[in-house]
């Protein structure tokens, strides 16, 4: 969505490069938003499905990031491979950064906008007040490329805030979710269309882009049978729906080198440059931009203000708060205990047998249940819940289960672990 005044290729001197984004095309938009639903799905694959938790996975792909950033730095001009695997990566990236704020410091997702936003305008400004352009046009110099690489991160996890945010406040599904971002992007393109002002178009449908793949991602990889508020989809899973979209992109990719088509240099040989500046209609375009935030803030008000779900009775959701449960009565606590004793000695015995697999599983289950049973266990003996959550805590430690481990500790640490939380248990009382 920004608009094209060089004329003819040209070629990188010494001192300077050739501009290392594309050009703007419809191919552009396509593999930006398969690179968001990639970032949804990928990154609660690898953190949920693989069970190689959030802290773990961010700290996974924040490595992998500067390593591709790396790449794609060290190039003079626009290749497609490293450039859209860093997108692909940035956008987990930015995915798990939100993702971090809100599951482990439980911070607010309204918040995570604010901050995401104020960020963003901050970066804004100090690109501009350096390089007096925002334009991805003028990406030619390692500055501005170290400052729209830094922008591409930020708009991912404003990206991440803002849609989730609408999630929670609107408990919409993910196939009625895809509806509003794709709205506001049409509403954009049209005013863009119009002339509104070129660079302020292209950010913003860049933002939206990230809700727009991410609820695609959540409705392909949803199962069918959820029960709501757990949202309902396709049921592809999220491995499924991350190869699905990684092999698009990676067609669209070996298209795009072959061809050359969203090479600006090449773009520039092929179009007649259109140059736009009509400060009238930019200024209209800007009531429009006005007009469709005021439209979604309405939009947004209403969805909130119909009946549904304000809190989730599985407690599962990543945008949603768990419903207060009722205290156990002594046989569902005993019954509890029973279940977790029976976990940590099956995660022993496997242990011992060598199994570290099945060890690793039947620990995650067990984290999975403790979590789950945590609202209506804590009412009993709040006293009693805590010193056996920081064993657990313990135990997860050594098994590389959240908890900022990288690498699970030997099989006799994990088993001593276990044998404390299971003497726990046993003298523990509720």
């Amino acid at each position: 969505m920004t608009t094209t005044t060089t004329t003819g290729a040209r070629r990188a001197t010494a001192g300077q490069m050739l501009n290392k984004v594309p050009e703007v095309t419809i191919w552009f938009w396509i593999i930006k938003i398969l690179c968001t639903t990639v970032g949804e799905s990928f990154a609660d694959y690898i953190n949920e499905t693989l069970g190689f938790g959030l802290l773990n996975t961010m700290l996974l792909f924040t490595a992998i990031f500067v390593a591709v950033l790396t790449w794609q730095m060290k190039t003079r001009r626009y290749v497609p491979t490293p450039y859209w695997l860093t997108v692909v990566v940035v956008s987990v990236a930015g995915t798990l950064y939100t993702d971090m704020g809100t599951d482990q410091l439980h911070i607010p997702l309204w918040k995570s906008t604010a901050v995401f936003s104020v960020l963003l305008a901050v970066v804004f400004s100090i690109w501009w007040l350096r390089e007096r352009s925002l334009s991805i046009h003028s990406i030619d110099t390692r500055s501005r490329e170290s400052w729209y690489w830094l922008t591409v991160l930020v708009t991912f996890a404003l990206g991440t805030a803002t849609g989730d945010w609408t999630l929670q406040l609107t408990s919409w599904a993910p196939a009625q979710s895809v509806f509003l971002p794709l709205g506001l992007i049409v509403g954009i393109a049209a005013l863009w269309k119009f002339g509104a002002n070129p660079v302020l178009s292209f950010w913003l449908a860049y933002i939206l882009t990230r809700p727009l793949g991410a609820n695609i991602g959540d409705w392909l990889a949803s199962p069918k049978n959820a029960t709501p508020p757990e949202p309902v989809g396709l049921g592809l899973g999220t491995l499924i729906t991350s190869l699905i979209f990684l092999g698009a992109i990676t067609a669209t990719v070996i298209y795009l080198s072959i061809s050359r088509s969203d090479v600006i240099e090449t773009y520039d040989a092929t179009h007649v440059p259109v140059v736009t500046t009509n400060r009238t209609k930019e200024k209209i375009g800007l009531v429009g931009f006005i007009a469709l935030a005021v439209a979604t803030v309405g939009i947004m008000t209403w969805a909130h203000n119909q009946p549904h779900s304000t809190c989730d009775p599985t407690g599962a959701s990543e945008t949603m708060p768990a419903c207060p449960k009722a205290a156990m009565t002594p046989a569902e606590t005993k019954a509890a205990v029973a279940k977790y004793q029976g976990l940590a000695r099956k995660a022993i015995a496997q242990d011992k047998a060598g199994d570290t697999a099945g060890s690793h599983a039947t620990v995650q289950t067990m984290r999975d249940d403790w979590d789950a049973d945590a609202p209506a266990l804590t009412p009993v003996n709040g006293t009693t819940w805590h010193a056996l959550d920081d064993q657990m805590d313990a135990v997860l430690k050594t098994y590389a289960i959240d908890h900022g481990s990288i690498q699970p500790a030997p099989a006799a640490e994990q088993e001593k672990a276990l044998q404390v939380l299971l003497s726990d248990f046993t003298s523990q009382s509720f």
